[in-house]
């Protein structure tokens, strides 16, 4: 089920979503979700290539798990 929200816009920023939203011959609602939807997908940790590459790689899944486990059991160090 679909939901409604309410965002408040300079008068500037109405404008400039405005413009788009025309000059791409669409409504105002669906430029927005779909450039909400786009950034949030650019700022994923790891795109699904990566995320295949590494858990294609055994070694380093074992290693991730065992760090893991650490962690949890608060051993080891921090390393930044």
């Amino acid at each position: 089920m679909s939901k409604t929200i309410t965002i408040r816009l300079s008068e500037q920023d109405y404008k400039l979503f405005k413009d788009f939203a025309e000059a791409d011959n669409r409504p105002m609602a669906n430029l927005i979700e779909t450039a909400a939807k786009r950034h949030l997908q650019e700022c994923e940790m790891v795109s699904e290539k990566e995320m295949r590459a590494i858990k294609s790689n055994g070694r380093l899944v074992s290693r991730l798990k065992e760090g893991s486990k650490a962690a949890h059991k608060k051993q080891g160090r921090f390393v930044a």
